[in-house]
């Protein structure tokens, strides 16, 4: 189970390479999709903010209540670096499709506010023991708080690498109208 401080380290971590691969992408192009079908850079970031908004307030809601007893075989789950590998490409759940992006500017504003709302809770709740509150995830299994919001940092990382592929194609798209 990840540490607190090994989670808040993650969490730094992952936004820090996020916003650098984001820095990658012109304003101008933020919008725009590298390919029909695939979400913009400003979409996947809406994307993020909305997962961790979601998990934030599915976790604060849970803590509302004494945490229920949860078998230890329905608390094993695959690891986080599954998520981390972008080798099984997911559908997002409907709850976290993202609408319309915003300016490059408004959206990395709203993740990092997004993300400072995940770090006063964290603050909040340090002398709660979250390992004992679960919910599931549609693909990785039972939960627990503790391993969701190590799964924010590692959701994060996988979309750093869909970033930087959504950066090297706009990059390519331009250069080929520019022959």
């Amino acid at each position: 189970m990840p540490s607190i401080p090994k989670i808040i380290e993650n969490l730094a971590r992952a936004q820090r390479e996020l916003l650098c691969a984001a820095d990658a992408i012109p304003a101008e192009q933020w919008k725009t999709r590298p390919v029909e079908g695939r979400w913009s850079a400003g979409e996947l970031i809406v994307h993020l903010s909305a997962v961790e908004r979601f998990i934030l307030g599915r976790t604060d809601k849970l803590l509302q209540n004494p945490p229920k007893s949860v078998p230890f075989y329905k608390r094993i789950h695959l690891p986080m670096k599954i998520v981390e590998a972008r080798v099984i490409r997911r559908k997002a759940p409907a709850v976290v499709e993202p609408q319309t992006a915003g300016e490059k500017e408004e959206t990395l504003a709203e993740l990092c506010g997004v993300r400072e709302r995940t770090l006063a809770f964290i603050d909040e709740k340090r002398g709660c023991d979250l390992g004992k509150y679960n919910f599931r995830h549609p693909f990785l299994g039972n939960l627990n708080a503790y391993d969701w919001l190590q799964f924010i940092a590692s959701h994060e990382i996988r979309h750093i690498k869909q970033l930087r592929e959504i950066a090297a194609t706009l990059r390519k798209s331009v250069t080929s109208l520019q022959k």
